[in-house]
C-alpha cells in the first residue's frame, strides 16, 4: 500500500483499492486508514506483517510496524518515567503507617485478581480490536528527557496524548460509540484501567475510546480537564472515520474519570455558549447520554473524607490547585450557580450509578449531583445498587462472568429504541473465592 502522508491521500489510496478491488469501500478499509493516520510516530520502521495491535505512525503505510530499538526505547522511556514520578508522588505522601498499610492492601488486592488481570492484559496485547496509543492531541503525557548509560531519549514523540480504541470486528454500518474516561485518585489514572468494560461493549457491537490524561504530579486538575477536552474533541470529530454513528455518541467516566468527565462537558458548554457553536470543536450535546459511574461531583464535601481514607488534604489540595478552586471543579455547586442557568440545556442527559456500600466515595455524591442536575432542567437517571462497593460494579463483577448488572443497563440505553445485539455471556474469569478475598482487603 503506498505510504499515507495526509487525509487526502488516505482517500486516494481507499479509492485505487476501491478501483481494484470489489467496487465497494468497507467501513473497516476506512477504519484502518484513519488508524494509520492518526497513530503516533515511532521512528523507522520496517516492513512485516500487520500488528494486531496498532504502534503506527502518522504518514507510514499501515502494513509497517515499529521497529525492536524503536519500541525499547519506548518502554524503557516510559519505566524511567513512572520510577520518576513515583518517587516524586512519594515525596508528596511521605511514608506514613496509612500509606504502607494501603500499599499492602492494594499488592493483595491485585494478587487475588491477578487471574483476571492476567487474561485481560493478554486481550489488551493480542486482540485485533484494540488499537492502542491512536494520538489525540500534542500534550505530554508521557515526557520525559533523561540520560543514562543506554544513551536512552524520550523525545516528544513519545510524549503525544493517546487514547486505545476498541473497534467491534464486524464494521458492516456505523456503530454506537462511547468514550471512556478511568478513574485513579487523580493520581494512577491510565487508559488500559478500561480494557474489561470496553472488552464487554465491543462483544455488543459497540466501539469504545479509553482516554488517558496526565495524572498528578504530572499535572494538575485544570491539565487533566483539558486533557479530557481534547480527547472529546477528537473523538467526536473523528469517529465516524473509524466506523462510529456520529449521532450515537456516549461519554462516560468512573470514579475520577466521572469527575473529570462532568467536568470537561461543563467547561465546553460554558465555551459554546460564550463563543457560539460555529467557533468551538465539539458541543456536550453531540452526546445522547453521560453515564457516571461511582463518581464525586462535590470537592468540597469530599476533601476531609478522602484525608480520613488516606489521599491527605494537602495532596489532595496540590491536585486540585488549592482550596480556592475546589469550587470551580466541582460540577455540583457549578450547575447550582446562577449565571451557569443560561447553558444548562447544552448538557446531555445523565445517568450516573453508584454503589451504596462504597466507601471510597460515598454513594450520597451521586444522589447530591443528581438533585442539582435536575434541579437545573437537567434530565437525569440514578441507579444505585446495594451493597455494591467502589470495585464491585467496575472490577469484581464483570471477573465474576455471568449477569453484569451495570453492563446490561449500558447497553440497554445505548440501543434504547431499537434492537440490541444478541447478549453475550460473560466467561467467569476469577474464582468466587478469591472475589471474596480481594473485596474483603480491598483498599478502596
Amino acid at each position: 500500500m503506498p505510504e499515507l502522508s495526509s487525509q487526502d491521500d488516505s482517500c486516494a489510496v481507499l479509492e485505487r483499492e476501491d478501483h481494484h478491488g470489489s467496487g465497494k469501500l468497507t467501513r473497516r478499509a476506512s477504519a484502518d486508514a484513519a488508524l494509520a493516520l492518526h497513530a503516533p510516530s515511532f521512528g523507522r520502521r520496517h516492513r512485516g506483517p500487520r500488528r494486531a495491535v496498532t504502534e503506527m505512525i502518522v504518514g507510514t503505510p499501515i502494513e509497517q510496524q515499529p521497529s525492536f530499538k524503536a519500541d525499547f526505547q519506548h518502554a524503557a522511556s516510559e519505566t524511567y518515567l513512572i520510577t520518576q514520578l513515583s518517587f516524586k508522588l512519594l515525596s508528596y505522601l511521605g511514608v506514613g503507617y496509612r500509606w504502607v498499610c494501603k500499599l499492602m492492601a492494594l499488592g493483595l488486592y491485585a494478587l487475588f485478581l491477578m487471574p483476571g488481570f492476567i487474561q485481560i492484559g493478554w486481550y489488551y496485547f493480542t486482540s485485533p480490536c484494540v488499537h492502542r496509543s491512536i494520538v489525540y492531541g500534542d500534550q505530554p503525557r508521557n515526557r520525559c528527557f533523561f540520560r543514562s548509560t543506554l544513551k536512552i531519549c524520550c523525545q516528544q514523540r513519545f510524549a503525544l496524548s493517546r487514547l486505545d480504541l476498541y473497534l467491534p470486528e464486524n464494521l458492516d454500518k456505523p456503530m454506537p460509540a462511547v468514550a471512556f474516561v478511568t478513574g485513579g485518585a487523580w493520581i494512577i489514572g491510565y487508559k488500559a484501567w478500561g480494557s474489561l468494560l470496553a472488552k464487554r461493549l465491543v462483544e455488543r457491537d459497540v466501539i469504545v475510546a479509553c482516554i488517558d490524561y496526565r495524572n498528578f504530579p504530572q499535572g494538575t486538575i485544570s491539565d487533566m480537564v483539558e486533557d479530557v477536552g481534547n480527547a472529546l474533541s477528537f473523538f467526536c470529530n473523528n469517529i465516524a472515520s473509524f466506523g462510529g454513528d456520529p449521532n450515537k455518541l456516549f461519554l462516560a467516566g468512573q470514579s475520577a474519570g466521572a469527575h473529570l468527565s462532568s467536568c470537561a462537558l461543563i467547561i465546553q458548554a460554558k465555551k459554546q455558549k460564550l463563543n457560539g457553536r460555529s467557533r468551538v470543536m465539539w458541543t456536550p450535546s453531540q452526546f445522547k447520554m453521560f453515564f457516571g459511574i461511582s463518581g464525586g461531583y462535590n470537592l468540597l464535601e469530599l476533601v476531609d473524607h478522602f484525608h480520613q481514607r488516606g489521599l491527605y488534604k494537602s495532596i489532595f489540595l496540590s491536585v486540585m490547585e488549592g482550596e480556592e478552586s475546589l469550587p470551580r471543579f466541582s460540577p455540583e455547586l457549578v450547575v447550582k450557580r446562577k449565571d451557569f442557568q443560561p447553558w444548562m440545556h447544552l448538557l446531555p442527559p445523565a445517568m450516573l450509578f453508584h454503589g451504596t456500600a462504597d466507601y471510597s466515595i460515598p454513594y450520597h455524591a451521586t444522589v447530591r449531583f443528581a438533585d442539582s442536575l435536575r434541579a437545573a432542567g437537567v434530565k437525569v437517571t440514578t441507579k444505585l445498587f446495594p451493597h455494591k462497593t467502589h470495585t464491585d460494579l467496575f472490577l469484581q463483577d464483570p471477573m465474576r462472568g455471568g449477569r453484569d448488572e451495570l453492563l446490561e443497563h449500558i447497553v440497554a440505553l445505548i440501543y434504547e429504541g431499537e434492537d440490541a445485539p444478541e447478549s453475550v455471556v460473560s466467561e467467569q474469569l476469577v474464582p468466587e473465592i478469591l472475589l471474596q478475598l480481594a473485596r474483603l482487603v480491598s483498599p478502596f
